[in-house]
């Protein structure tokens, strides 16, 4: 019989698309104030942040971390506001 292997919560998830998740949910700013490296706060760009995050494990472990946090803790969507009924005449 085989062992089961343990679930890798990141197999199958590509860095691009970490990065690309945690941009549309925190955006730039937001991700450059969780983990203050330059590509997130220097002029910004998905393709610049690949290449130094392929070559930096310890930043990339951070955004995994991030990911990993942000996928398990989504974000509950805000309820519609409530339409004040007008009065009855107008």
């Amino acid at each position: 019989m085989t062992e089961p292997r343990p679930v890798d919560p990141l197999h199958g998830v590509t860095l691009k698309a970490m990065v690309e998740h945690l941009v549309e949910r925190y955006g730039w700013d937001g991700l450059g104030d969780r983990i203050d490296i330059r590509c997130f706060t220097h002029e910004p760009s998905v393709n610049s942040s690949l290449k130094f995050l392929r070559k930096t494990p310890w930043a990339r472990a951070k955004v995994e971390s991030l990911y990993l946090h942000s996928a398990a803790h989504p974000r509950k969507t805000p309820k519609e506001p409530a339409t004040p009924t007008s009065p009855a005449g107008e």
